[in-house]
């Protein structure tokens, strides 16, 4: 089996010049580089991860803790952290907290124990637990598409952190997220400009950030359109198809029920579309849907899903990127990071066929993102 040492030979350079190109500890001339590879490749060398991670105190890997992996909104973010973790030679460790607070923290000290470098964690709607446990191990983490601020500590179970404001910001955790309340204010005006006036809302579960960000923007939509805001039309579906099979009984039930419907994410609009069908109700012409999260099959339904889509595996990437610079420079501030949705427009609103067979789409936000320096 061939050496560091046996590398360097080859290369005509140094053992610590091999060093430095496979750790990325220092620059190195790009010829020099090239030549360290070109040796690697040809002697069949492979560095032994286990010495080094004794003696960096790293081991090259990621903590993944995301629930619902099945839902093909997280399956797209997994892939995505997977990809930019592989290219940054990182290996990548998965757990399913199942939306648990006392599992997704028993799931943190799981990944702990392994030794990963940082963790990317999809927090769920009580992370008092994890943020607890997290803060107290100093764990370099950040926080995917769900964001979390400092009020999660107050009156947990892990008490007052030391340092925690009362509430608002978390300076000590990077964080990366979809726009929520914009794209959803777009879905909510244009079935207003479709003439709707009854517009109601199956929102995800009490406590998540994305649930509250997509209600806000339901509201705002409401406001700019016009219309008065009736309560009985915001109903919970618990982010989950069950859930929103539930919350839809509840608004056909109602003696006015609404004539068109935002559901806040791809299982929402299943178990939506499933009551409908139950009560014998057709999308468009009995009521007309928009979602957010475009999934694959959203295309193939008839009629075609008129949705938010959100960059899913350049926000999981995104996630790996702001963990190696946090790993990188431990001591930086605090950032938040959102990425811009893209409006779908299909035909379950009430719109005709559009002539290009995969929908016009337009951004709600420039294509840029947007970065604070702490969370929000």
């Amino acid at each position: 089996m061939a050496t560091m040492a046996d590398v360097a030979r080859s290369a005509g350079v140094s053992v610590a010049t091999v060093s430095h190109v496979l750790n990325g500890t220092r620059p190195v001339l790009p010829h020099t580089r090239q030549a360290v590879l070109d040796a690697i490749d040809t002697l069949g060398y492979t560095p032994n991860t286990l010495a080094r991670s004794l003696v960096t105190s790293r081991t090259r890997s990621i903590g993944l803790a995301v629930s619902a992996i099945s839902n093909p909104y997280f399956t797209e973010i997994l892939q995505g952290v997977e990809a930019a973790a592989l290219e940054a030679g990182y290996s990548l460790l998965i757990a399913d907290p199942h939306d648990d607070p006392g599992h997704e923290r028993k799931v943190a000290q799981l990944l702990h124990e392994r030794r990963v470098d940082g963790m990317i964690v999809a927090p769920s709607a009580h992370p008092h637990d994890l943020v607890g446990y997290l803060r107290r191990h100093a764990v370099p983490t950040v926080f995917l598409d769900r964001l979390i601020d400092a009020h999660v500590l107050d009156g947990g179970p892990a008490g007052r952190e030391e340092g925690a404001a009362p509430g608002g910001d978390v300076p000590w955790y990077d964080q990366v997220c979809a726009d929520g309340a914009g794209p959803t204010a777009r879905l909510v005006t244009h079935l207003a400009g479709l003439g709707h006036r009854r517009i109601g809302m199956v929102a995800g579960l009490t406590g998540l950030s994305t649930t509250e960000e997509r209600v806000a923007g339901y509201l705002d939509g409401l406001t700019v359109a016009g219309l008065a805001h009736d309560e009985r039309l915001l109903v919970s579906g618990d982010s989950a198809s069950a859930g929103a099979e539930r919350a839809m009984a509840a608004l056909l039930a109602l003696p006015d029920p609404p004539t068109a419907l935002v559901t806040a994410n791809n299982a929402m609009t299943i178990g939506a579309l499933s009551t409908l069908r139950r009560h014998g109700l057709s999308v468009p012409d009995d009521i007309a849907l928009c979602c957010f999260d475009d999934f694959a099959w959203a295309d193939l339904f008839s009629p075609r899903l008129t949705a938010i889509a959100q960059p899913s595996r350049e926000l999981g990437a995104q996630a790996v990127r702001v963990l190696l610079d946090r790993l990188g420079e431990p001591h930086r501030p605090a950032r938040t990071v959102r990425l811009p949705c893209t409006f779908v427009h299909r035909t379950s609103c009430g719109c005709p066929e559009q002539p290009d067979e995969a929908g016009r789409t337009e951004h709600t936000e420039p294509s840029t993102l947007s970065e604070k320096g702490t969370a929000s």
